[in-house]
């Protein structure tokens, strides 16, 4: 398919640009293959250059021979095309509405985007599982690397590479396959090494309403636990939704097969739920008119507060298991690659100093999310606008975000990353010119040969000059457990994503920026101390060394 077939009027003039913050802009409209570009003929005017992918829906309607255009974007966006003649603007909203819902991921721009900036780090290659594992080995020889998923047979949803128990055949990995769903048997997410406990994810066991039990697995999760030790199994589904699961083939873990395990239900919403709380956000936050109550209300009832609660506690539990109980756990809900996922990534932020860096964050969202089988291209198809609700949609990760921002705000100074980095990422997991947020899992990564074909996202953010837009000027490395609150008096809008569009954070930049200033003069200040005392202290020995004989 060619792309021009698309494109009805590829280039229209004297449209009025609107945008938040920006007075409106006259100029020319030209729609490529991938962007939707406005440029003006006046000087010192930004041009507008639009993704189609980033687009989640837009509106249409006419006054006399003018035609508006709204496009609403998957970041929240709202933007105002004004074009004369209908004909046009009819032609330039099929148009759009064509291009920004193609089926084929290979006609997606990442496949075409060619970087302007030298490739330092290849970052397809900055985090391997390889990697990773060489963390572990030198504090523990009890895990093993497996191939057992080489060619995707065993797991499709699961990466070719796992950390497994040493003393666990990969023979009986194939079997623990079987039981759980969709393959995804217990295999490690995270090693403690203040304690050596693990926290496991998993698909839930496939016991059924017949009580079926698999003893691989059960050897499995055991090989996990010290001598005398017991487990917990937080389960992220209500104990209802999980016995419900049995009629369906599913279930949970049997307390009779699993005498070691204490089982923990923990119910966090999925799916619709969390897509629908979603809408009704960015609605009441786009909704200028509410009064107080209005807008309190209509906050309460979108629920996004409440689902951010709820995977905080949930995440707060797996670490005071680990670090407070000495306990290792298996965490998993239904598939294992949603909720399961927020919270064996989240309990690390909170335990482990290194996901609180840039690098090892980086390293936690392809370890935790791209390569443990989270499908992107499903959950992100479409944002808090489209009218045509699919299955499959859903903001997981950008909750996930969300809690990570909850957490930074209450640890400023713990984190090398500042807000701008995750809103970076929330954007590129909905519409990017990087393949690294393409596919569901590593499987169709590998058949789409994203490696090959398209450019990794961290190839780009590592660059020295854009770490520098990322970076916490507050950041003081922490080696402690930090332990967030999650009283609701403690937990905030992220105003940063659900505000930007509707108000300027011009004033916020500038006291940002006066921070950053302090901070440096600060340092220079610190720096010219530390050589007056070494100056003082070489003076000090020079005059001992004159008054001894």
């Amino acid at each position: 398919m060619e792309f021009a077939e698309l494109i009805k009027t590829p280039r229209v003039d004297n449209v009025v640009l609107h945008r938040p913050f920006y007075p409106a802009v006259e100029g020319t409209l030209c729609l490529t293959g991938h962007h939707l570009i406005l440029s003006s003929r006046q000087d010192n005017t930004e041009e507008l250059w639009l993704l189609h992918s980033n687009i989640d829906a837009i509106d249409k309607r006419f006054v006399g021979p003018l035609g508006t255009i709204i496009i609403k974007c998957k970041d929240f966006r709202i933007i105002q095309l004004d074009i004369p003649g209908m004909e046009e603007c009819l032609n330039i909203a099929s148009s759009i509405e064509a291009l920004s819902t193609l089926d084929s991921i290979t006609l997606m721009y990442p496949f075409f985007y060619r970087p302007m900036f030298e490739v330092i780090e290849d970052g397809w290659h900055s985090f391997l599982p390889e990697q990773e594992f060489e963390l572990y080995s030198s504090a523990t020889s009890e895990w093993r690397l497996s191939y057992v998923n080489k060619e995707f047979a065993v797991c499709p949803s699961y990466p070719p590479i796992v950390i497994v128990p040493k003393s666990i055949d990969d023979e009986a990995l194939r079997k623990v396959a079987t039981f759980r769903q969709g393959g995804r048997f217990p295999a490690l997410s995270y090693y403690h090494k203040k304690n050596g406990m693990v926290i496991m994810r998993s698909g839930q066991p496939l016991t059924g309403t017949n009580g079926r039990r698999c003893k691989e697995d059960e050897k499995l999760i055991n090989a996990t636990l010290r001598p005398g030790k017991r487990g917990y199994i937080i389960d992220t589904r209500s104990l209802n939704v999980a016995q419900q699961a049995r009629a369906k083939g599913g279930g949970f873990e049997q307390e009779a097969h699993y005498p070691q395990w204490r089982r923990i239900h923990k119910s966090i919403e999925r799916y619709h739920v969390l897509q629908e709380s979603l809408i009704k956000l960015v609605e009441a936050c786009n909704d200028q008119t509410h009064n107080m109550d209005r807008w309190l209300s209509k906050l309460e009832a979108s629920n996004w507060l409440t689902h951010i609660k709820e995977i905080l506690t949930t995440a707060c539990l797996a670490a005071q298991c680990i670090d407070r109980e000495g306990a290792s756990i298996l965490i998993h809900g239904t598939e294992g690659t949603d909720s399961t996922l927020q919270v064996t990534s989240l309990a690390q932020i909170i335990l482990e100093p290194r996901s609180r860096t840039i690098r090892g964050f980086e390293a936690l969202i392809e370890r935790e999310w791209l390569q443990a089988g989270h499908p992107f291209q499903q959950r992100c198809a479409q944002s808090a606008y489209c009218n045509s609700k699919q299955k499959w949609e859903s903001p997981v990760f950008l909750l996930f975000l969300d809690c990570v921002w909850q957490i930074l705000r209450q640890f400023p100074c713990s984190f090398e990353f500042n807000e701008n980095f995750l809103i970076m990422l929330f954007e590129h997991a909905y519409a990017s010119q990087f393949g690294t947020f393409l596919g569901n899992n590593e499987s169709e990564r590998c058949k789409l040969k994203l490696q090959q074909k398209t450019m990794s996202l961290w190839s780009w953010v590592n660059q020295p000059s854009e770490l520098s837009k990322f970076t916490n000027p507050l950041f003081e490395a922490n080696n402690l457990v930090i332990w967030p609150s999650v009283a609701p008096q403690s937990l905030q809008l992220w105003e940063g994503i659900f505000l930007r569009w509707n108000r300027s954070s011009k004033y916020l930049d500038e006291a940002y920026e006066e921070m950053v200033n302090i901070i440096e003069y600060n340092k220079e200040l610190q720096a010219k101390v530390n050589i007056l005392r070494r100056q003082l202290a070489e003076l000090e020995t020079e005059d001992e060394m004159q008054e001894s004989p």
